[in-house]
């Protein structure tokens, strides 16, 4: 199904029937990447998974994109399908958590939103990023974001870029290198979102804040410092678990176990 966003086609895939729920995906995803996640969903909910601009089959992101384009993106969505249920992960949840301050917004669930908080950047990876993709260096790009945002710390960068070269290159491999240019949409999106948690008492929506105990720990600092600040959260950290819980690769029915009882 589509609708239109400022001059952009937003495509997304419908699953099950019943009260009706948005999944938001993250940075390096796609619609696909929450398959199992909306399937393990469907038999309780209707559940919309768009494609974010720039990624799947949704039309491209335009000169100057940012969190303003993805707000009014979701504001689509919800507007076409009636949808006032949202979960988001990662740049995903920093979209529906901006977004809940002025859409309908009536349940909302975050997986770990990289809110800049104290003294951590989650974007200081961006530069080093961006001059390995203007050399055509992707697979070097892809291990700064890696590394940038937490996972596979312990790994030398020596050993991961040409295990990741041969990656990109091969099969299902080929839909992530064609991803990775995708981040900077993504890092667009929190630098805009900048600014003191404060700002967030003014969502009104029942907040479910998800994480997982083996995700980077500054991501948990954001779920802590976002906790006393929202008016109407429960907080659930998931055991065994990191930041990707949600995603095909990850244990997406532990994710949906949570939703499906905060979303009823």
């Amino acid at each position: 199904m589509m609708a239109q966003a400022a001059r952009t086609d937003i495509r997304w895939r419908v699953f099950g029937g019943g009260p009706k729920v948005v999944l938001l995906h993250g940075g390096m995803q796609s619609s696909a990447n929450f398959t199992k996640l909306a399937r393990s969903l469907a038999g309780d909910f209707t559940v919309y998974v768009p494609d974010r601009r720039g990624r799947g089959h949704s039309g491209p992101a335009r000169v100057g994109h940012g969190l303003r384009a993805e707000i009014d993106d979701l504001a689509a969505v919800l507007d076409e399908t009636g949808a006032r249920n949202v979960f988001g992960l990662s740049s995903g949840a920093v979209i529906a958590l901006r977004a809940a301050m002025e859409l309908p917004v009536e349940r909302l669930a975050l997986y770990e939103p990289p809110l800049k908080y104290g003294d951590h950047d989650p974007v200081a990876w961006l530069p080093r990023f961006e001059k390995e993709l203007s050399r055509g260096h992707r697979a070097a790009a892809f291990v700064t974001v890696v590394k940038g945002t937490g996972d596979l710390r312990y790994v030398p960068r020596a050993a991961l870029i040409p295990f990741l070269g041969l990656v990109i290159r091969a099969g299902e491999g080929k839909r992530i290198g064609e991803m990775i240019p995708t981040m900077r949409l993504d890092a667009a999106v929190v630098e805009d979102a900048a600014g003191p948690l404060d700002l967030y008492r003014a969502v009104t929506a029942d907040t479910l804040l998800l994480g997982g105990d083996r995700s980077p720990a500054y991501l948990t600092g954001v779920l802590n410092g976002l906790e006393p600040v929202l008016p109407r959260v429960r907080r659930v950290t998931l055991t065994g678990v990191g930041h990707l819980a949600a995603d095909d690769s990850g244990k997406p029915e532990t994710v949906a176990a949570e939703l499906r009882k905060f979303f009823r």
